[in-house]
């Protein structure tokens, strides 16, 4: 069955697909992705996974060689044809002969299997770099800024310590600023897609971005509108 299709985020968060079809490389993968602050959709097989890399726009896509169904060069082949997605090939092979197949086909970077996380995170970190260089890094809404490259925020030129999970909500309402986002908007952009609208998380994280960007300083950025959502504006500029 395909997997349900998540909110396609245009924010600061960036947004990976694995493919992986080894249940426990593919669950340390997540795990790991979004304890950094991603937002990660897994698929098992090459079906999934060309139905996914085609029809959402993701950052980038950590895609396994062999895979049930579709293998990965059928998956990138198809992906090619319609989108220039920075992918990472995974393989067991070593052979010079498979990468160059891999390169050929299009993938921009490969990655042998076992491999060390933060290796992998570096390669992911260097592909997004390379993607956004021409898009704004930097968002400015007051005295706050948003480094969306650095994933590091400032007020009034002081550094704000952030969580993984803090800074995702702070670059969504950023690239959203002057926007109302309801619960269910944030919690589809920076939780899980089938997350509980009806629980307090959203909450509890504004209440605490609010206490460290807001709290120190004379004037409120992070604004509650009753009955509709959130918004970070700059409202002593009107």
């Amino acid at each position: 069955m395909v997997p349900y299709l998540p909110f396609s985020a245009q924010d600061g968060t960036m947004k990976i697909l694995v493919v992986e079809d080894e249940l426990k490389i593919a669950d340390y993968l997540y795990k790991g992705l979004t304890e950094q602050g991603y937002i990660v959709d897994l698929a098992h097989n090459g079906f999934d996974a060309q139905h996914l890399a085609l029809e959402i726009d993701y950052d980038v896509i950590v895609l396994d060689q062999m895979l049930p169904g579709l293998d990965g060069l059928a998956v990138l082949h198809s992906l090619r044809a319609l989108k220039d997605t920075p992918v990472i090939m995974l393989t067991a092979r070593d052979r010079i002969e498979d990468r160059v197949k891999g390169l050929r086909a299009g993938a921009d970077d490969y990655l042998i299997k076992p491999f060390s996380f933060v290796e992998l995170l570096a390669r992911v970190q260097a592909l997004t770099r390379r993607g956004r260089k021409h898009e704004t890094t930097q968002i400015r809404v007051g005295d706050l800024v948003v480094d969306l490259l650095a994933r590091k925020a400032f007020r009034d030129g002081s550094r704000i310590d952030l969580t993984a999970k803090e800074f995702a909500l702070l670059a969504v309402l950023a690239r959203h600023q002057g926007q109302i986002l309801s619960k269910t908007a944030i919690a589809e952009m920076v939780w899980e897609v089938n997350f509980d609208t009806n629980a307090n998380v959203v909450e509890v994280a504004i209440k605490r971005l609010r206490a460290k960007i807001d709290a120190p300083y004379h004037s409120s950025l992070l604004h509650t509108v009753r009955g509709m959502g959130y918004v970070l504006e700059d409202r002593t500029a009107r």
